[in-house]
C-alpha cells in the first residue's frame, strides 16, 4: 500500500490532565473559602443600615444604605468630624441615628449667632456647613461629661441632633459604629464618607 503524501489531519484524543482538575478544584475551594471568611468579617465588625431623613445632606441622602465599623470605637474613641451612628437615648425602638460628631468629652459647647464654639473658642467648619437658625439647648453654654459626644447633621438646619432636647449629648455607650462606607444613590454613587 502506498503513503499518502501530503498533509494529513487526525484528531487527537484529549485527557483529562490529574494536574489541571486539582488545579480548578483548589481555585473553586479558595474562591468560597474567600468569599465565606468575607461574608463573616462584614457581619461581625460591621452592620448595614438606612440614612433617615436629609440631615446629612449633601454627604449622605435620605434612604441611602451605609456600612459601619462596629469595631472601632471599642479600641479607640470617635473624634471629631467622625459620622456615627447611634440610637439616641439608647432607645431600641428608634431608628439609627447618623450624626457628625462636634464637640468631645469634657469640652464646652455653645451655640451662637450660628457657629459652634468649643471652650469659647470659634469651632473652623469653613463654608462648609450652613450657620444654624435654631441654637436649640446649645443657645446656653453646655459642658460635656467624660462619656459624651455633642453631633450635628450636616444639613444644619434640617436635622435632629445634640441641639434636640429629646437628644441632647449622645452617650458613649449609645454609638453603634462609625459610618464608613455609603452605597450607590440617585444622587451620589459609592464611596467612603468623609
Amino acid at each position: 500500500m502506498a503513503k499518502r503524501k501530503g498533509l494529513t489531519f487526525y484528531q487527537k484524543k484529549k485527557k483529562l490532565n490529574p494536574t489541571l482538575i486539582k488545579d480548578i478544584f483548589e481555585m473553586i475551594v479558595g474562591g468560597m473559602i474567600a468569599v465565606f471568611l468575607a461574608f463573616v468579617i462584614v457581619f461581625s465588625v460591621g452592620m448595614r443600615t438606612s440614612v433617615v431623613g436629609d440631615s446629612m445632606e449633601p454627604v449622605l441622602y435620605n434612604g441611602q444604605e451605609i456600612l459601619m465599623n462596629r469595631v472601632v470605637y471599642r479600641l479607640s474613641a470617635p473624634k471629631r468630624g467622625d459620622v456615627i451612628v447611634f440610637l439616641p437615648n439608647g432607645n431600641e425602638n428608634s431608628h439609627y441615628y447618623v450624626k457628625r460628631v462636634v464637640g468631645l468629652p469634657g469640652e464646652k459647647i455653645q451655640i451662637l449667632d450660628g457657629n459652634v464654639y468649643i471652650n469659647g473658642a470659634l469651632l473652623e467648619e469653613g463654608e462648609t456647613f450652613d450657620k444654624m437658625i435654631d441654637a436649640g439647648i446649645a443657645r446656653s453654654e453646655l459642658e460635656l461629661a467624660t462619656d459624651e459626644f455633642f453631633v450635628l447633621g450636616d444639613n444644619r438646619n434640617s436635622s435632629e441632633d445634640s441641639r434636640s432636647g429629646n437628644i441632647g449629648a449622645v452617650k458613649r455607650d449609645t454609638i453603634t459604629g462609625k459610618a464608613w462606607f455609603h452605597m450607590a444613590s440617585d444622587q451620589d454613587s459609592m464611596g467612603l464618607i468623609k
